[in-house]
């Protein structure tokens, strides 16, 4: 059947010519139909109708390309389906696929691949590793769908750590641009000023190696909470994490801080009281 999109439905796009592909270093042979292949694939149709149109060569190699992400993208091609993963480890050739929808310029297929890998780490409850992060940034350009989608997934498991895992806080280092891009990320919350405590104002002040921070609530009292400081002088992104680390606790809504001011007064009235 044909989609809503208005795509051929297969068998329209069988036809009787076919084309032999070469596929990596051992040149594992694939016989495809030429129509259903140019159909999808600009890169193909421009290898076998380009600047040479009356030529007769059928056939062509990429000895770049591995044998499993290609064998993915032939099970694609002619089903237009993905195989669900069973374990993180299937990313790997995911990944691979979604670089070669790039090359072969197929945006229907970068679209799955990334749907498929999301849907992954969410139906798991996990994120993406620091390995596949790097991978992807260092194959991919900055507006690529699957860069996107992983950064956004950092940027809410960083966030919603205890703390910066150590290796984390060294690649964040090491690469500046995906510092920066988890940032914009979580700009793309949109969250409530309100929800985002003030650095500027004395009474939600936060200062670089305290083990005590102070926060004001909504009734503009003060909660004291500990935290932990791994680096006394943390660069400006990894500062922006500790803090949204620490905020996390206090998007609150009204209501649940109605219920706890009266607690929150209590215990601060105790303290200054101590202080006193």
């Amino acid at each position: 059947m044909a989609n809503d999109k208005g795509e051929k439905p297969l068998h329209e796009l069988l036809s009787n010519s076919m084309v032999d592909l070469y596929i990596g270093p051992e040149a594992t042979h694939w016989i495809l139909h030429e129509k259903l292949l140019c159909h999808y694939s600009h890169f193909f149709r421009q290898t076998f109708y380009g600047s040479n149109k009356s030529s007769q060569t059928k056939d062509f190699g990429l000895p770049d390309m591995d044998d499993e992400p290609f064998e993915l993208f032939v099970g694609w091609l002619y089903s237009r389906a993905l195989r669900y993963p069973e374990e993180e480890r299937a990313i790997g050739p995911l990944l691979d696929l979604y670089l070669m929808s790039e090359k072969f310029e197929i945006a229907k297929l970068g679209e799955d691949v990334v749907e498929t890998v999301r849907a992954f780490y969410h139906n798991n409850e996990t994120y993406p590793g620091l390995r596949r992060v790097q991978y992807v940034y260092a194959n991919t350009d900055e507006d690529s769908p699957m860069r996107e989608m992983m950064v956004g997934a950092v940027a809410r498991y960083l966030t919603l750590a205890e703390s910066i895992p150590a290796h984390w806080e060294k690649a964040l280092k090491k690469n500046g641009q995906l510092a920066v891009d988890i940032i914009r990320s979580i700009q793309e919350w949109h969250l409530e000023s309100r929800t985002v405590p003030d650095a500027r104002d004395p009474a939600s002040s936060i200062e670089r190696g305290s083990t005590e921070v102070r926060m004001p609530t909504s009734s503009n009292d003060n909660l004291d909470i500990q935290i932990r400081r791994s680096a006394p002088k943390p660069q400006l992104a990894l500062y922006v994490f500790r803090r949204a680390i620490v905020y996390r606790d206090f998007a609150q809504t009204d209501n649940a801080y109605s219920q706890h001011s009266a607690a929150i007064s209590s215990e601060v009235k105790n303290r200054s009281a101590t202080h006193n």
